[in-house]
């Protein structure tokens, strides 16, 4: 299966990640992160944000997850994927696509932002900046929501494995 972080930037996406990955290596999966930042770059160098290099980068994640997943390996996609048709064309080529929309208030990501990019986007120095001046479309009907501004990690993390088990994707919370 691949679980789909989606979200604003700074929203806790790649944090929320970082702390499944090793539950569900825990309990026997084998699993593999792909972080939007270190995918685009190693595969998505030289792509730039407009919406066709954004839903190109998203459908370069998608197929290696796919890929992935379809040899055993749960995957856990941590990226922006700013547009719903994007998202929408990985669950068709995935399947066992478990979208998470991770949606703290726009606020708290700026307030969370330790690069500085929001700062930067709002001041006009960073064109097409995903939530500020571009647009994030949320998911409709994601499998899940989790503002992470009201949430802890750790709680986070037991309501995505929860929501595993309840689709069916094995007792993610459990060692073997």
């Amino acid at each position: 299966m691949v679980i789909w972080l989606t979200g604003l930037p700074s929203a806790g996406k790649s944090t929320l990640a970082q702390a499944v990955a090793p539950r569900l290596r825990a309990s026997g999966k084998r699993v593999e992160v792909l972080d939007g930042d270190v995918v685009r770059q190693h595969l998505s160098t030289g792509l730039g944000f407009s919406r066709e290099d954004r839903d190109t980068n998203v459908a370069r994640i998608a197929f290696v997850a796919h890929l992935l997943a379809r040899n055993g390996v749960a995957v856990i996609v941590a990226a922006i994927s700013p547009f719903r048709e994007a998202r929408d064309h990985a669950r068709a080529l995935i399947g066992d696509f478990v979208e998470v929309h991770v949606a703290p208030p726009l606020e708290e990501c700026i307030r969370r932002d330790v690069k500085g990019l929001y700062a930067r986007a709002l001041a006009g120095e960073i064109p097409s900046f995903t939530g500020i001046s571009d647009p994030y479309e949320e998911p409709l009907s994601p499998e899940l929501r989790i503002d992470t501004s009201v949430v802890s990690v750790a709680h986070g993390t037991m309501r995505i494995l929860s929501k595993l088990n309840e689709l069916g994707y094995g007792d993610a919370t459990q060692p073997p």
